[in-house]
């Protein structure tokens, strides 16, 4: 999200022009089914937790989150003009093996691996509602097993990890400490993602059942593997 402030075009050409590119795609071929890939940043600095999906979703806060808004909303005028059924699944903070090396399971790892600094933003008090891969991949694919016309579901782990907690998670787990720099909180973050799930547990079948120490294990063996 913190990227997408410095270069909101990239943003834009990939999450909106590439998911109408994916839409027009998918009435042409007369796609059974489209699952979008949404994000718990739709919510923006939403007060009431945990989120619920019919919350309003009118104000992000980064280019990335409304690119994502964007992109429910195309899906919706898709199925309300074509009969595309489509899915919007909203994620939050996905992580584990071969994740994205910029977000905050990954760097973290590296840089305490390598015994360099990282960075805090704030004061390790936000919360993040981290939610392991193969958690996710069950909801998706509960979403593809399902007939639905068009709806719009959570799929978090519906728990919540201080900052300075995942930390040190990370440090126990590589038995090193990490050299920790704060600084101040982007106004692009949000202070916390914390997911209502269900929703998508009566209609998906979704249950997540990764906790935070275990999915980190995972990751970090991953990672003494096949990048340190």
């Amino acid at each position: 999200m913190r990227s997408s402030v410095e270069n909101p075009f990239i943003y834009e050409e990939t999450n909106i022009k590439g998911t109408l590119n994916l839409l027009e795609l998918s009435k042409d071929y007369k796609i059974k089914k489209f699952v979008f890939g949404s994000s718990s940043s739709v919510y923006g600095r939403c007060k009431e937790i945990p989120f619920l999906e019919h919350y309003k979703t009118d104000k992000q806060i980064s280019p990335y989150a409304s690119t994502k808004k964007a992109g429910e909303s195309l899906c919706h005028t898709y199925s309300y003009l074509y009969s595309l059924n489509v899915v919007c699944l909203r994620f939050f903070t996905v992580y584990g093996p071969r994740g994205r090396p910029d977000m905050a399971p990954y760097l973290f790892t590296d840089k305490i691996y390598k015994g360099e600094p990282i960075k805090m933003y704030g004061d390790g008090t936000s919360r993040r509602d981290y939610t392991y891969v193969e958690d996710i991949v069950q909801g998706i694919m509960g979403a593809l097993d399902k007939e639905i016309k068009y709806d719009v579901f959570n799929l978090g782990n519906s728990k919540t990890v201080m900052l300075k907690e995942f930390i040190a998670v990370i440090e126990e787990e590589l038995d090193k400490k990490a050299d920790i720099k704060q600084v101040e909180m982007p106004k692009s973050d949000v202070p916390v993602t914390y997911a209502n799930i269900d929703k998508a547990r009566e209609k998906l079948g979704y249950n997540p059942k990764t906790k935070i120490k275990e999915g980190m294990k995972k990751f970090i063996d991953w990672y003494k593997k096949e990048v340190a």
